[in-house]
């Protein structure tokens, strides 16, 4: 059996400025075609001993809400598409969010790529294919002992953890199960903060001192130890011995896992801070649209410009 098996059962708080080089490198699908800063076949894992297969080498990680998911509905629909396109030639998509496990499996098994890694919370965590989530929350736990010691002026950070079911589907736009598994939480703790930016400033600097980071999507701001989506994709591409990255994100949070691939596809957002990626990708593209209608024409347009059919040939010659 190959990747994708027969039984689908269906960042950091503030993101670095693009430099010039980068900025150059930047381009809407629709206004041109795709232009490189290195040479052909000088992608980070291909060699000229091994050139470059799209079908054989490529690997796709994707955030999910407003990105690959529509932050209203949490509809994939509009990019089944490139989805059907990916699972026909076996081009493996990882999942990486600032959900949890428990949430994200579900999903993985909808969309047809339950043969792939999962990259949760925010890359604290990183579920591989066949492996059932764990219960362990001894990291979350820690998380929330250290905000409840927090100074009173800087408690203005409302958790995942301070929230009760309603609130939490108030806050997320979840139904009653999915918001229950978002609490499942083993890493992270994601909430909303409600203190002004001098407040803000002080509480990131007091997090740093216990050795906590927070990273921004694009509703939350998310607590953790630090483990980011760019340190779990470099450990899914070894894990799969795949060579050329694309990714795609719309986030502060998604910044590190856009700078560290081969290519990087940046989603418009309307609901948060805008992501910005220092020079690293061999190509930056900003989709026209957001959500999973932009994620369908960027990243199609995107796997025509590197080679991989549309469609499958059938007979004849």
């Amino acid at each position: 059996m190959g990747l994708f098996g027969s039984d689908a059962g269906h960042g950091a708080a503030d993101g670095g400025a693009l430099n010039a080089q980068a900025a150059s490198n930047r381009i809407h699908l629709s206004h041109a075609r795709f232009k490189t800063k290195e040479k052909p076949g000088t992608y980070r894992g291909v060699t000229s001993a091994a050139p470059f297969d799209p079908l054989r080498d490529l690997i796709v990680f994707t955030d999910l809400d407003g990105t690959l998911l529509d932050h209203a509905t949490y509809s994939y629909a509009p990019a089944q598409p490139t989805l059907d396109r990916l699972r026909r030639f076996q081009i493996p998509l990882v999942l990486a969010s600032s959900k949890t496990a428990s949430e994200m499996v579900a999903l993985r098994s909808a969309l047809g790529f339950q043969n792939c890694p999962i990259i949760c919370e925010n890359g604290a965590g990183l579920l591989e294919a066949g492996v059932a989530p764990s219960t362990d929350d001894a990291p979350y736990r820690e998380i929330r002992a250290a905000l409840s010691l927090l100074p009173t002026e800087l408690q203005h950070f409302e958790g995942f953890g301070d929230m009760d079911l309603a609130r939490l589907i108030a806050v997320t736009g979840l139904t009653a199960q999915d918001a229950q598994n978002a609490a499942l939480r083993q890493f992270s703790e994601p909430g909303l903060w409600s203190g002004d930016d001098v407040s803000l400033d002080r509480f990131l600097r007091v997090l740093r001192s216990k050795g906590l980071h927070a990273r921004r999507g694009g509703r939350f701001l998310t607590i953790s130890h630090g483990a980011t989506k760019a340190q779990q994709m470099a450990r899914t591409v070894a894990m799969l011995d795949k060579r050329i990255t694309i990714a795609l994100g719309d986030a502060p949070n998604d910044a590190e896992m856009l700078a560290a691939a081969d290519y990087a596809i940046i989603l418009p957002n309307d609901r948060g801070a805008p992501v910005s990626v220092p020079s690293g990708p061999r190509q930056i593209v900003e989709a026209d649209a957001p959500g999973p209608d932009g994620w369908n024409q960027a990243l199609g347009a995107l796997l025509t410009q590197l080679g991989v059919p549309e469609t499958e040939k059938t007979g004849g010659t």
